[in-house]
């Protein structure tokens, strides 16, 4: 046997049994691994209260929390009853989406049509065969109910009433009103024309927070177009400063409707009352369930969108620290009385293997009151991490199996011989390969 093969013989041998010796000790240690696996904890009820159902003189009533959506009262919730001029308020949503898509624009001079001008009810007064700007058609439908206005919107915006009343309905059930359905864009009695006080509280809610520069419109007190000055009908801006909205209604087949949004140290509910026999009653009823919320609930923010929870050690990859985050604003609504029982709990593990996904749930995030989960909230990886070389990799390794510091001196220094084996033996192979070669192209004189 040549030098040249016994030195690559030896090599072989030596790399073999140092593998051998690291593997070993690695798998002997494997089962000491540190990395925590996740803690499943078992199923609690989503709810700790059901929504209350207390008495309101009125056919139907809804208070829900504008932010997470929970409702807090009901009475009658899903009873269908016409809306009068409730429907103005899908019919502002309609606009004020035009507005957001850039269809139209509040400085757009809209032609006022004969239709127009001659529905009846509630009148901003606008005079036929003349143009009047988009904000203050808009003024006249949140203030003062104008249903000449309605009509000169839902033609400006799609040709005719017929049309427009089609979009409404589209759009409502979109936002989940399951129980409505509109005859035309202002409210006047028509057959099949009917709403509920949920699908209500859902329209108001997606409505301030879609358009919460709408409120600027339904806060006004007063309007005067045409040298005629009109009250907001809506008595609540008056007798509370945190009213800011939204919208009052009234035929006889329906009675007295009110929609209220109220905004107190940054909570804001939504309150709707239908069918109240008159003004003083639908206002009345409906600072009462505003009462009860505020007094009985108050909004808890747990975190903020990309807010950090906790910083992962990463083993085996490129980058060694994984920031942990949720992807989206948190809040939830408490009742007063369980406020010093809430608990809030990280679970997740102490490291992570490379590679990692961005996005991918690494955890979550549980709420508890008393020894109920009511939310688990997942955590997840703010970036992607690829996995690293094969000299980090092997180097983690050693220190993930929690070997001592003798044995990680041995383990490394062997790694770090096996390395410089394989580097010498592929050095001598080229070097060989290469001297082979060049001998194929020398021709020695005869």
């Amino acid at each position: 046997m040549s030098c040249i093969h016994k030195s690559r013989y030896l090599f072989v041998c030596f790399l073999t049994v140092n593998s051998l010796m690291l593997h070993q000790v690695l798998y002997a240690q494997t089962s000491h691994s540190t990395v925590k696996s996740l803690v499943t904890p078992q199923s609690f009820p989503q709810s700790i209260l059901p929504p209350e159902e207390i008495e309101v003189q009125a056919k139907g009533a809804v208070l829900m929390d504008s932010l997470t959506g929970d409702i807090l009262l009901t009475y009658h919730a899903h009873l269908q009853i016409p809306p009068a001029s409730f429907a103005k308020l899908l019919t502002l949503y309609v606009i004020f989406d035009a507005l957001k898509h850039h269809k139209i624009r509040l400085t757009d001079a809209v032609h006022v049509s004969k239709k127009a001008w001659q529905t009846g009810g509630s009148k901003m007064f606008i005079k036929v065969d003349t143009k009047v700007p988009v904000a203050e058609l808009i003024k006249g439908i949140a203030v003062v109910s104008g249903n000449d206005a309605c009509v000169a919107m839902a033609e400006y915006l799609y040709g005719d009433v017929e049309t427009f009343t089609r979009v409404m309905n589209r759009y409502a059930q979109h936002l989940g009103m399951k129980d409505s359905f509109f005859v035309n864009p202002h409210g006047l009695p028509a057959v099949e024309q009917l709403t509920t006080s949920y699908d209500m509280a859902l329209l108001a809610r997606h409505y301030v927070t879609q358009f919460p520069d709408a409120l600027r419109y339904h806060q006004m007190q007063t309007y005067t177009y045409n040298g005629i000055e009109q009250h907001n009908r809506n008595g609540l801006l008056k007798r509370d400063d945190t009213v800011d909205g939204l919208k009052t209604g009234w035929v006889e087949a329906s009675g007295y409707n009110l929609v209220v949004t109220a905004k107190r140290q940054n909570h804001r509910l939504i309150a709707v009352v239908m069918g109240a026999l008159t003004p003083a009653i639908r206002e009345r009823e409906t600072l009462k369930i505003l009462s009860y919320g505020y007094q009985n609930f108050t909004l808890l923010t747990l975190f903020e969108a990309g807010q950090v929870f906790a910083e992962l050690q990463v083993w085996k990859g490129k980058q060694n620290i994984l920031p942990v985050v949720a992807t989206q604003t948190t809040s939830m609504l408490i009742p007063r009385e369980y406020m010093d029982q809430v608990h809030q709990v990280k679970v997740l593990p102490d490291s992570i293997v490379a590679p990692v996904k961005k996005n991918q749930v690494l955890g979550k995030y549980l709420i508890t009151i008393g020894i109920d989960q009511i939310r688990s909230i997942p955590l997840l990886a703010s970036v992607g991490i690829e996995k690293a070389g094969i000299a980090k990799a092997l180097l983690h390794q050693v220190y993930m199996n929690g070997l001592t510091p003798t044995r990680r001196v041995f383990v490394i220094a062997g790694s770090m011989l096996s390395l410089c084996a394989v580097a010498v033996l592929f050095a001598v192979g080229q070097k060989r390969r290469r001297h082979k070669k060049s001998r194929m192209y020398i021709r020695l004189p005869r």
